[in-house]
């Protein structure tokens, strides 16, 4: 089947971009939760997270990287990889735990976000993120909201394809068959899609951090003191009464995509 040989491709290009950026990412001065992330993202989205690295992260001469990651996209896009990657093994783990005792569309989902969420916040945000605030109590009080947001937005643009893509083909929910983890790579690649907005506008308003640049004491440095307006900004609760628009708004948009992700996946998902 022309599948079989797409995933096959799919995969082997897969393999060989997390070893790239695996081993890459190593020298990059980034954060090391950052690093974590972009390798997490590139084995859920192949090729295309190596891409995104490459133009995203990956300093392009020594000492540039803080000049490098300052444009607005890339801060957004650092953001949005950081969500997708903590969130997402939650959300893997949930599918996988779905598929093998038969859950319903709707407990499936809801099990992917409560795990998706509990990890992308108490783990990857709150407890890796922890120093930037001082404690893990204020760190989950910090990025309770900004987790909300993007990982509202990932779920609702993940949702339908992760319930309609293959949804005749007993493969793409079995955990044991190929064709389950290429889907989820897709709906994935595609949450990450609709959370890129929400994480440009969280990162806008200092609710969320973006790249975070790491040198080891004494390196060159093209923008000193780079790291430290970065924590401060992630540390500033004043920046959760922006303006244009205010907070509560964009929450609204949030569920409005999450529930527009559920209602399709009910409305057209197996058995509709």
């Amino acid at each position: 089947m022309v599948i079989d040989g797409v995933m096959l491709l799919w995969f082997f290009l897969t393999a060989l971009s997390v070893a790239f950026v695996a081993i890459d990412i190593r020298t990059t001065p980034e954060h090391p939760v950052m690093k974590w992330a972009f390798v997490l993202f590139t084995a859920y989205s192949g090729p295309f997270g190596a891409f995104l690295y490459v133009l995203g992260c990956r300093e392009p001469l020594p000492g540039l990287h803080e000049q490098y990651v300052a444009a607005r996209w890339r801060q957004a896009l650092g953001s949005t990889m950081h969500c997708v990657a903590g969130d997402g093994i939650g959300i893997l783990v949930g599918a996988v735990i779905g598929a093998l005792v038969s859950l319903s569309i709707l407990a499936e989902i809801a099990l992917e976000y409560v795990l998706g969420f509990a990890f992308g916040w108490t783990i990857f945000q709150a407890l890796f993120m922890g120093e930037m605030f001082g404690s893990y109590v204020r760190a989950l009080k910090g990025t309770f909201t900004s987790e909300l947001l993007s990982m509202n937005c990932l779920m609702g643009g993940m949702i339908p394809v992760a319930n309609l893509a293959f949804a005749d083909d007993p493969g793409a929910h079995d955990p044991a068959h190929p064709l389950f983890w290429f889907r989820m790579s897709l709906a994935l690649m595609v949450g990450a899609a609709f959370a890129y907005p929400m994480n440009w506008w969280l990162v806008a308003h200092h609710l969320k951090h973006g790249m975070l640049t790491v040198r080891p004491k004494g390196a060159p440095s093209a923008t000193p003191g780079m790291k430290e307006k970065m924590t401060m900004a992630a540390g500033s609760g004043s920046a959760i009464h922006a303006p244009n628009p205010p907070v509560w708004v964009m929450a609204l948009v949030s569920f409005a995509v999450l529930g527009a992700g559920v209602a399709i996946a009910l409305a057209f998902g197996p058995g509709h």
